[in-house]
């Protein structure tokens, strides 16, 4: 027996895993196009998208630096409109994916937020968040070492890994060594001094607070020479960033990444490794590694399950019921994505959010029960409650753009046939939706 999915299916595996998730009738027009031509279009958006035009940009505060001698009382003060402007940002984000109608620039985004991980909590402003979204959008489909030139220095960032306060004498180690591990080369490919010398490389930089920009101070900065995975040279930010992604290490290492996320959870043999290499290529092509990642074998795999991280789980059920999630109640919408675990701007470290099997807990699936009941309530579900009770099942595997139910979870939902949205709240967490086989 074939262990190959079928042409829809891996047509649906495509749209559901570089996407967004699934708007009715897509997988059809989709199958008739097929699978090359479906990649081709998915990953070459036009610059014009009429999805955007409903999520104008939420206006931020300034970013305002607290002194030394600042109050407890401005502390908490600051605190609270960073929260508040996080929440409101974070809405901002899942109004876009969800409305978009060329996913994959989002999706995109979304992958790179989860590799260079970076906290509000930690960062305080929104407006900087923002941006280093911008930045991902902007680069994060083309060559990776233009998108590590960007973030090694980014303002945001510089906050998150302590970079603004590295000055020569005196070099943190923070931004050097994630950089190295967590963004481009993996564990085991540096050494401690690769990572005091890196850092050396790093002084200088910091935050312009009233451009929002970052800039270089000269009198700060290391002039070296510095000896970095065995180069030495006058290093600064750019060279750096240089020196690692023409290490051996990094092109598989992000060939990894990109895996991991899209293609399957277990790793790719020597040969598929090297067939992702050669994608990447010396122009550290993101794009062509994706296209060549999902045109492999393992990518039309019957066993290559990946579970749904729980932002793509929402805005994949927001997608299907066309709705913005600023149409949900929003202490709901608050409820559901803290207890799923997964708050965009919020990562729990600079590691980002686990993958796969950990999200999968009864707690989750309570909590994802809760909100899709709240979605099915405020959403569209027309194309069930206009069907017949005996073909609501199948209307609700259409309209959330899956092939059907397993008999079994088929004997789960038949009792809410007579109770629409009950039906479709229950089928947003069954298995067959809460993975994207």
């Amino acid at each position: 027996m074939s262990t190959e999915i079928s042409e829809p299916d891996a047509v649906r595996r495509l749209l559901s895993r570089l996407g967004l998730g699934l708007r009715p009738g897509e997988v059809d027009t989709a199958t008739r196009a097929g699978f090359a031509a479906t990649l081709t279009a998915l990953t070459t958006p036009s610059t014009a998208d009429a999805g955007l035009a409903a999520t104008p940009v939420p206006a931020l505060g300034a970013t305002i630096r607290l002194g030394k001698g600042a109050t407890p009382e401005a502390k908490k003060a600051r605190n609270r409109t960073s929260a508040a402007e996080g929440r409101q940002l974070g809405q901002w984000w899942l109004d876009r994916m969800a409305a978009v109608d060329a996913p994959f620039p989002e999706r995109m985004a979304w992958f790179w937020h989860t590799h260079f991980a970076t906290s509000i909590r930690k960062v305080k402003f929104a407006k900087l968040m923002y941006q280093q979204n911008e930045t991902f959008r902007q680069f994060g489909r083309g060559d990776f070492r233009t998108l590590a030139q960007a973030m090694i220095v980014d303002p945001a960032m510089l906050i998150w890994l302590d970079g603004q306060g590295n000055r020569v004498g005196k070099p943190n180690e923070n931004l050097a060594r994630e950089f190295m591990e967590l963004f481009s080369l993996g564990v085991g490919h540096y050494t401690e001094n690769d990572v005091r010398e890196a850092a050396r490389a790093l002084t200088g930089w910091r935050l312009n607070y009233t451009s929002d920009t970052p800039s270089f101070a000269p009198r700060a900065h290391d002039p070296g020479p510095e000896t970095v995975l065995g180069r030495s040279a006058s290093f600064d930010a750019a060279a750096l960033v240089n020196l690692l992604v023409q290490e051996p290490a990094s092109p598989k290492f992000v060939a990894s990444r990109i895996w991991t996320r899209f293609v399957a959870d277990t790793p790719p043999d020597a040969a598929t490794m090297d067939r992702l290499v050669g994608a990447y290529g010396p122009g550290h092509d993101i794009t062509a590694l994706l296209r060549t990642a999902v045109g492999t074998a393992q990518f039309r795999d019957r066993a290559s399950v990946l579970v749904k991280e729980p932002v793509l789980w929402l805005v994949g059920a927001l997608r299907a019921l066309r709705l913005p999630a600023s149409a949900l109640p929003q202490p709901s919408l608050k409820a559901g994505i803290t207890g799923l675990g997964q708050v965009p701007f919020a990562p729990p470290s600079v590691g980002g959010w686990p993958a796969g099997v950990p999200w999968l807990t009864t707690a989750a699936a309570l909590t994802r029960l809760r909100l899709a009941q709240q979605i099915t309530a405020h959403g569209d579900i027309t194309s069930v409650t206009s069907t017949s009770p005996t073909g609501r099942i199948d209307a609700t595997a259409a309209l959330l753009g899956l092939a059907g139910f397993t008999d079994r979870t088929a004997a789960a939902l038949t009792p809410l046939a007579s109770q629409p949205a009950q039906l479709v709240g229950l089928a947003l967490t069954a298995p067959e939706y809460t993975v994207s086989a």
